[in-house]
């Protein structure tokens, strides 16, 4: 008699954000180099087909150069091996991810990505993320926290551009 075992590893996967058309733009906010006195401007709407859209323009006029949208939650527990899956589609531009542990943290824990033009799904592990504050790198571990209570995509390419970013899904895996 043959038996056949079959394992299946059930993915604990938690929904971080699903947009959809009943999605509230209110949800996340927008903060861009104008709190530094800056000239970019960054918008974030939900299309007809209900993906929340990120899109602008960075201006480095007057010291600027960036633009940001966040979303802040209640803690969402991670791992050790913890990892952001996010489904997008950009406009072919590098975008920085980042995260904080605790809402108050002064510093963001980062990466950037590269995005193709295309809907793709971009995978970040947590482990991987390190810690930032104004552009500079900070002389801490990397991201090592058992839960993180924001989420935050920012473009800060150094040029004067526009740019548009659609947000499908963000989960955490």
């Amino acid at each position: 008699m043959n038996y056949i075992f079959t394992l299946f590893l059930i993915m604990n996967t938690t929904v971080v954000y699903d947009f959809n058309k009943n999605t509230s733009p209110s949800d996340w906010r927008i903060i861009d180099d104008g709190v530094m006195g800056g000239l970019s401007q960054g918008k974030f709407s939900i299309d007809a087909e209900g993906n929340g859209v990120f899109a602008g323009n960075v201006s480095l006029e007057n010291n600027g150069g960036f633009s940001s949208v966040r979303y802040q939650f209640e803690k969402i527990k991670v791992t050790k091996t913890s990892k952001i899956r996010i489904r997008l589609k950009g406009d072919g531009k590098d975008y920085q991810f980042r995260i904080k542990d605790k809402k108050t943290t002064y510093f963001s824990y980062i990466t950037t990505f590269k995005t193709s033009g295309k809907w793709e799904t971009i995978e970040i592990n947590m482990k991987d993320l390190y810690p930032s504050f104004r552009g500079q790198t900070l002389k801490l571990p990397n991201f090592h926290s058992a839960y993180f209570e924001e989420i935050v995509f920012l473009i800060g390419n150094k040029k004067n551009e526009s740019f548009q970013l659609v947000l499908d899904k963000i989960e955490l895996e």
